[in-house]
């Protein structure tokens, strides 16, 4: 039996665009790296490095790419930080978007979004087209969270309790979704029913089944 639920809180990139993972993986092997590399980098002292720092907006593109060369270098292999950036943006999944507007269409839709003062918008994109088509996907949430606005990013558990507030919603009646599991705990603690995600056929399903709703 579903459980009736307020709101439906979702992650941004690797949810609703494809994974950046992706693009990282494809880097990778063009530079002949290792595998997850980049990802590696960023486990390292994850509250307090580069990438925690620019999602805070406590650094620009530059300080970032300089920051990740060198905490990159201290693993075995220097990759500019301006290469990852690059790498954010990916493709949008029009399914999701669908099942979005299904969720609206039963109670409240939010977004928290670890992001970066990068691009046009809360997309990060540099690609005029591409900022239009994720910026009408914002414009359908009741409401967004930025880290990059905000000064606080997923895990930090204030941040599902804005949103919460913000939405006039009981944790214990929401659904998160995220592609990173660190970002799930905090939701799942305060009582949310979580969902990793770790592709579109799979967000489709496992959100369909545990809301009821029809999203095929």
């Amino acid at each position: 039996m579903t459980r009736t639920f307020q709101a439906i809180i979702w992650d941004f990139g690797g949810v609703f665009t494809s994974s950046p993972f992706e693009a990282f993986n494809r880097y990778e092997a063009e530079q002949g790296l290792p595998a997850d590399f980049i990802r590696s980098v960023n486990a390292v002292n994850p509250l307090e490095n580069a990438w925690a720092k620019l999602e805070r907006s406590e650094v620009d593109a530059a300080q970032f790419d300089v920051l990740f060369r060198t905490e990159s270098k201290a693993l075995g292999r220097e990759v500019p930080g301006r290469d990852v950036l690059g790498l954010l943006s990916g493709s949008l999944r029009p399914r999701v978007v669908n099942a979005l507007k299904v969720c609206k269409s039963h109670g409240k839709v939010g977004c928290i979004t670890n992001n970066a003062p990068i691009g046009k918008g809360a997309s990060m994109t540099n690609d005029d087209a591409k900022a239009r088509e994720l910026a009408a996907v914002f414009d359908l949430f009741d409401h967004l969270i930025e880290s990059s606005k905000l000064g606080i990013r997923k895990p930090d558990p204030r941040i599902y309790a804005l949103m919460c507030e913000a939405l006039d919603v009981d944790p214990k009646a929401c659904v998160y979704l995220d592609d990173l599991g660190i970002n799930l705990k905090p939701a799942r603690d305060m009582g949310m029913a979580t969902i990793k995600v770790t592709s579109e056929a799979q967000l489709l399903a496992d959100l369909e089944a545990v809301t009821g709703y029809a999203l095929s």
